[in-house]
């Protein structure tokens, strides 16, 4: 048995990072989150989810987990999807608050850090997340990231974003477990953000320059373009889901 796991401190923030085939990016992420809330005096816990890679991105992330105490290792055997990892990993976190987190740095840790001192400090509950402002990706991705917002915008209205994609996203993790999740693609950033307007949760909406990855390649391509597509359309004619009715005596 670890004894040292009794005397974690409890974590601020749960940050659920999907990886898949990431074994270039992930340890500079990683640490690089660790160093930055550290230095800034909060607690974070990342659930890091292997999503299947054929690479050395588990081995890695096994080796990072003796390293820090607040790093927890999930695997998925087989890719699913973008948002089957992170479900796989959602409901792993202990912290009041969670987010969503790719693995490729593109967003800088400080930045990340500024997302929680934002929900931090807010008297009421709200989802917080990036707007890659200044995206350092090629022509054909930004015009397919404009496409796709403005069509978002259109079938959904007052979102309260402009980059649904946009991550990190921070929000109360109770309200992340009453939006009943269940995109198992990329369609989960557009539910969490369609849910969110459900419940009534507020969002702000804070720029970022979105860097160049750390490494590997992009996961999005013409397939996943397509599925945008259809689960936009598949969504708007038939519904997001039920949210989970909220319980009181569930922390």
């Amino acid at each position: 048995m670890n004894t040292e796991s009794h005397h974690k401190p409890t974590p601020d923030l749960t940050l659920v990072m999907p990886c898949y085939n990431e074994e270039e990016a992930v340890e500079g992420t990683i640490r690089e989150l660790f160093d930055e809330f550290e230095r800034a005096g909060h607690v974070v816990e990342i659930v890091a989810v292997d999503n299947g890679s054929s690479d050395r991105t588990f081995e890695i992330l096994e080796a990072l987990a003796t390293e820090f105490a607040h790093l927890i290792v999930a695997r998925v055997e087989v890719n699913q999807g973008y948002g089957y990892g992170l479900l796989a990993g959602l409901g792993l976190g202990t912290a009041p608050w969670v987010g969503i987190i790719c693995a490729d740095g593109q967003v800088g840790g400080r930045d990340v850090v500024e997302l929680y001192s934002v929900v931090a400090r807010s008297p009421s509950p709200k989802l917080v997340k990036v707007r890659r402002r200044f995206r350092m990706d090629g022509f054909q991705r930004k015009i397919v990231s404009i496409l796709y917002n403005g069509i978002v915008t259109l079938l959904f209205p007052g979102l309260g974003s402009i980059d649904i994609n946009g991550n990190p996203k921070l929000l109360p993790t109770s309200h992340a477990r009453r939006m009943n999740l269940r995109s198992g693609d990329w369609f989960l950033d557009a539910e969490i953000m369609i849910k969110a307007k459900r419940l009534g949760l507020p969002v702000i909406e804070i720029n970022v320059l979105a860097k160049m990855r750390e490494g590997g390649k992009s996961n999005v391509g013409l397939a996943t373009c397509w599925e945008f597509v259809v689960n936009l359309l598949r969504w708007r004619l038939t519904g997001v889901g039920e949210l989970e009715r909220e319980n009181p005596e569930r922390s």
